[in-house]
């Protein structure tokens, strides 16, 4: 099984990742949660979310 690589390079978790994205955006309600991250993002955890994408970006040694 040379193919399994883990990590990041796990090639079955990503083409599973792959597929479930695919079938969420084929057939999840894409609007409707991009309504409620709206929401999130005016309301009062907004402050929290945009020092939490701001740290994410950063990268783990950020």
């Amino acid at each position: 099984m040379a193919d399994k690589i883990q990590g990041e390079g796990d090639y079955d978790a990503a083409r599973r990742f792959d597929k479930a994205e695919a079938e969420f955006v084929r057939k999840g309600p894409v609007d409707e949660k991009a309504r409620e991250a709206e929401q999130a993002l005016d309301g009062a955890e907004g402050a929290e979310l945009e020092r939490a994408r701001k740290a994410s970006a950063k990268g783990p040694k950020g």
